[in-house]
């Protein structure tokens, strides 16, 4: 037979990735494009996994889901469908009223939306939480993003739920016994977590939380939209306001901003993510960050950019790449913030 010019590794030892010859049980494991030895171990949401012989063993726990909403109108669902809606009214980011008009449920977070800018686009402004008989409302007095201020109203809805708040770090934390969570930066990025007791049964501009992104965009009236505006009108609060017919398009109405915008935002496509970008698709973060800094022409402008870069390092760290991003000259935390 012919000679066949090459690298092989002798019987019974398997390619390590990196150039080298391994026995089985040594082979190593790929996540992300990296190699990981056997043996090591990784986080993913949260379960652990570990290599084994070239394969992932990893735990069965059930996970917290995770509802992103930040920025000019940016959605991240529990399953994960990432989608714009620009409307300003009352709408359910999430609840557990679904189905006819008598379901019962445990907790329903509306949020409140107004324009942050001239262009059209619209900001979070309060968000109001039903749980059990009381209602909180946290809310920003000021259309521009500003310290938030806490209101606790009694309200009718369900048997009684506690709820505990706490602040960590630049976060507002709500935490309530029926497995409903919210964490607030009391400006304009809200994350809502649920215990998995609620897959499939939650509705909203969040989505359903079954694991499937592509039904995320189902109705108030339980159909299937492709549509995002079909979608997220259905779910606005009051018939009265008036239904988002058409996509801003914050760059294109103020062109003189877009080349900050992109200047300032590149660093989420920078080496600066570099660690995350194989982890978290960095594109559509980087596009909804020049969005937003097109978009905040009233003062604040900064503050949207900050809000949406801070937004994709949350992503990393959910990920396990942690970036530490902030400088005395970008979107800087200074210490007497916590005191």
């Amino acid at each position: 037979t012919e000679c066949v010019s090459g690298c092989v590794c002798p019987e019974g030892l398997f390619d390590d990735g990196r150039g080298g010859c391994v026995e089985q049980k040594d082979c190593p494991c790929i996540h992300n494009n990296e190699l990981y030895s056997s043996g090591d171990k990784i986080k993913v949401d949260c379960n652990t996994c570990t290599c084994q012989k070239g394969i992932w063993q990893c735990t069965d726990d059930e996970c917290y889901g995770t509802c992103t909403i930040y920025g000019s109108g940016h959605y991240n669902t529990f399953d994960g469908k990432f989608y714009d809606f620009d409307g300003s009214c009352e709408y359910v980011a999430t609840q557990d009223f679904c189905g006819d008009k008598n379901s019962s449920g445990s907790f329903s977070i509306i949020t409140e939306n107004v324009p942050c800018g001239t262009t059209g686009v619209t900001c979070s402004k309060a968000i109001k939480i039903f749980l059990g008989v009381m209602m909180k409302t946290l809310s920003n007095r000021c259309a521009t993003p500003l310290p938030a201020i806490l209101e606790v109203i009694p309200g009718d809805v369900g048997d009684d739920v506690q709820y505990w708040n706490r602040t960590v770090g630049l976060y507002l934390v709500i935490e309530a016994s029926n497995g409903v969570m919210l964490i607030w930066d009391k400006k304009t990025s809200i994350f809502i977590k649920l215990s998995p007791d609620y897959k499939g049964k939650v509705c909203g501009l969040c989505g359903n939380f079954d694991d499937k992104a592509n039904n995320d965009f189902t109705t108030r009236s339980g159909l299937q939209e492709t549509n995002s505006l079909n979608f997220g009108n259905s779910w606005k609060q009051s018939p009265m306001c008036p239904d988002v017919t058409e996509e801003v398009k914050p760059c294109d109405l103020k062109p003189h901003r877009k080349s900050w915008a992109e200047k300032e935002c590149s660093i989420i496509q920078s080496e600066v993510f570099k660690i995350c970008h194989s982890k978290v698709d960095p594109l559509p973060f980087y596009e909804a960050c020049v969005h937003d800094a097109c978009s905040c022409d009233s003062g604040g402008d900064c503050e949207c950019f900050c809000s949406a870069v801070a937004a994709y390092a949350q992503e990393c760290i959910k990920a396990e790449a942690c970036v530490f991003w902030r400088t005395p000259d970008i979107c800087p935390i200074f210490c007497d913030y916590y005191n």
